[in-house]
């Protein structure tokens, strides 16, 4: 009794320290995919991309995290979350040095894909940790809470922390920023996060052939997303990239039905959860990308604000959206469950997408897109942290890992088909002026976004947020 009264408090503050170690990765990732937008302009001028090229600084890293995402979820599950989250980690370390001690174009574009590379190793093994070191119901959703809650804030750090690194120490300091966060993060991981299962515990092989179709098919089809906007989607680079990608995730499903162990288990698919979710992560994930084209093009280009006076109007947004997701969608998870929550915050969404659109005028501002703002950020963190809860829920802990790693897939190519999309509607729809195609983009967002919430209601209603 007293040797379990006194362990209680350990436990719980070894649970606290490790779920602070997953969000605070969480954090460097949201900060790194933000950071570097500000400072685009004096890489550009520094490094000689030309005003189209330098996009490739972004699109670099979402080539090697989209691509190897389903690669690192498998070595999660076969080789260990906590091996993968340290190599991860290191790997982020190395590549954003590189990033920040590069003179050339080609060599910061190759840092930027091996920075992917570890969060595509990184991303999987984190929210594993999660599924797996908080059980699934009123723990686990507080868990999400928190990790969603901490890319929230490192989405809104991203923007004003590059603004100020740029403009006092140079762009350098945006890659040098995150040298000593991965390195602390991962000096932390083995005192913090349990061992890794022994190998007798993750049977058969790692199936070489499906991780070679698997990356080429992603790593091809995100190629393609990113060159089409510079390209043209009719060009080879565009068109010919996504065919290819396509066909070889096509010749993937073939070759997994008859593998023995498969890179991606077949009857993970087959669950109406697994498959429902990705497909609202991407309905997600690409009206958030075509609602912040919208909303920065708006303040920047049509309003003329500056970048500083934009990063500050997205504040209430991302505020409300942490609080939302860290203290509101784990009681309505507990209360509802996930169906129910995600259908809501989906559709709670779409209805703040479209409230910001309306609020958008040649002479309004920011109090006059507040109120969207607000409704956006709340239902957003609930329906973030909603989907992610679906992801893992009923999983087998030793798929945790593949799980992540579809959801964050779906995530990533979602991401990047919306703001495909939305910018094509936008530019398609400008016949009466820039803001009338940015409104166009707003509303089709906003009709997306509540037809994401719709299909979520596919979702089994026994999932339980409560369930143990």
């Amino acid at each position: 009794m007293t040797l379990s009264a006194s362990r209680a408090p350990t436990d719980a503050g070894r649970s606290g320290l490790r779920l602070a170690l997953l969000a605070f990765t969480q954090l460097i990732v949201a900060l790194d995919y933000n950071i570097v937008y500000v400072a685009l302009p004096d890489i550009g001028a520094a490094l000689g991309f030309s005003a189209r090229s330098v996009q490739w600084v972004v699109s670099a890293y979402a080539i090697g995290l989209g691509g190897l995402l389903l690669l690192g979820g498998r070595a999660v599950d076969k080789l260990g979350a906590r091996r993968m989250f340290v190599l991860g980690l290191s790997l982020y370390a190395v590549a954003s040095l590189a990033g920040g001690l590069a003179t050339g174009s080609a060599a910061l574009v190759v840092a930027r894909a091996v920075q992917g590379a570890g969060g595509a190793l990184l991303t999987p093994a984190t929210l594993a940790l999660i599924y797996r070191g908080f059980e699934e119901g009123a723990a686990r959703n507080r868990a999400l809470g928190a990790w969603g809650m901490a890319g929230s804030a490192g989405l809104a750090a991203g923007s004003l922390l590059g603004g100020v690194l740029t403009n006092y120490l140079g762009w350098e300091w945006v890659f040098f920023v995150n040298v000593p966060l991965a390195i602390g993060a991962a000096a932390a991981a083995p005192r913090l996060l349990q061992p890794d299962p022994g190998e007798a515990s993750r049977p058969g092989g790692f199936d070489l052939p499906g991780a070679l179709l698997a990356t080429s098919g992603s790593t091809l089809l995100v190629f393609g997303l990113a060159s089409g906007p510079e390209s043209g989607w009719g060009s080879v680079r565009g068109a010919g990239a996504l065919a290819a990608g396509v066909a070889l995730l096509g010749l993937l499903l073939l070759a997994e039905s008859r593998t023995r162990d498969p890179l991606i288990p077949p009857r993970l698919l087959r669950r109406r959860g697994p498959a429902t979710t990705m497909i609202v992560i991407a309905v997600f994930q690409g009206t958030l990308g075509g609602g912040y084209y919208v909303l920065t093009s708006y303040l920047q280009p049509v309003l003329g604000y500056s970048a500083l006076a934009a990063g500050l109007t997205f504040l209430p947004l991302t505020l409300v959206c942490m609080a939302a997701a860290l203290k509101v969608a784990p009681v309505l998870l507990g209360r509802w469950g996930v169906r129910t929550t995600l259908s809501t915050g989906m559709l709670g969404t779409g209805a703040g997408i479209g409230v910001l659109t309306a609020g958008m005028s040649s002479g309004g501002g920011f109090w006059t897109l507040l109120p969207g703002s607000v409704v956006w950020g709340f239902f957003g963190g609930v329906a973030f942290v909603a989907l992610f809860a679906s992801a893992g829920a009923g999983v087998a802990p030793e798929q945790q890992g593949v799980a992540s790693g579809l959801a964050s897939t779906a995530k990533e190519v979602g991401g990047a088909i919306g703001l495909a999309v939305f910018v094509a509607v936008a530019t398609a729809s400008q016949a009466t002026g820039m803001l009338g195609g940015l409104q166009a983009a707003g509303w089709a967002a906003a009709a997306v976004t509540a037809a994401g919430g719709l299909i979520a209601l596919v979702l089994e209603p026994t999932v339980k947020g409560t369930t143990s």
